[in-house]
């Protein structure tokens, strides 16, 4: 190109003019390279390549790709996967109440769960960012949970412990249900915690595991 440095070259390398929104066109990318292609097969090259940038800036406002997608949904700066890995680190005994308290804490200390309670409902009325959320909890959130679980039940445990905790984010962040609304995070883990650590270690009798889709059918449970 005769040594000349053209616009679409330069937004090649990453570099932007003033006034460009570089942040705002990664997660515009993002979101169509998450769509395109989902969650797992995603990656920070695809959404550099889109958003016309180098995978070094996209790194540099976002870190990795699950705080990418966490951006791309709309939930503020916070890492859902980056809680969950936080708050199941330590002993099984007592890892519900800590689940809870961990979490919840972290979206108080976002403007009181400014970021979720604007995020959510929309993530869940958009078809497309709802397909993508089972991916997205299945490889970032529920799996720091799973593998610290019993194999064979591992994803039936973690997932039911995802319906629990989802109920109190919508009751207590999006829907304002009192007195969950507002008691302190240590009381809510007080009250929610052993049904949470039923669900990932207690006892499952009765519950047909091979439900599980992937896992073959390995219990002599059923009705």
């Amino acid at each position: 190109m005769n040594g000349l440095v053209t616009d679409e070259s330069v937004a090649r390398r990453g570099r932007r003019p003033a006034g460009h929104d570089t942040r705002g066109e990664i997660v515009l990318a993002a979101r169509a390279e998450f769509l395109a292609q989902g969650y797992d097969a995603a990656s920070i090259r695809g959404v550099a390549r889109r958003a016309g940038v180098d995978p070094g800036t996209v790194r540099h406002w976002f870190g990795d790709k699950s705080r990418l997608f966490a951006a791309a949904i709309g939930l503020s700066d916070v890492d859902p996967g980056a809680v969950a890995r936080a708050a199941v680190d330590g002993p099984l005994d007592g890892i519900g109440a800590r689940l809870v308290r961990h979490v919840l804490e972290v979206w108080d200390a976002d403007d009181g769960g400014a970021g979720i309670r604007m995020a959510l409902p929309v993530a869940l009325a958009d078809p497309a960012r709802r397909a993508l959320l089972p991916q997205f909890l299945g490889a970032e959130v529920l799996g720091p949970l799973a593998a610290r679980l019993d194999p064979g039940s591992a994803r039936l445990r973690a997932s039911l412990a995802a319906t629990q905790m989802v109920g109190v984010l919508l009751a207590r962040y999006v829907v304002g249900v009192e007195p969950i609304a507002s008691l302190p995070a240590a009381r809510v883990a007080e009250l929610v915690g052993p049904t949470l650590e039923r669900y990932l270690v207690g006892s499952l009798d009765g519950v047909p595991l091979a439900v599980v889709p992937g896992q073959e059918q390995n219990s002599s449970h059923g009705e």
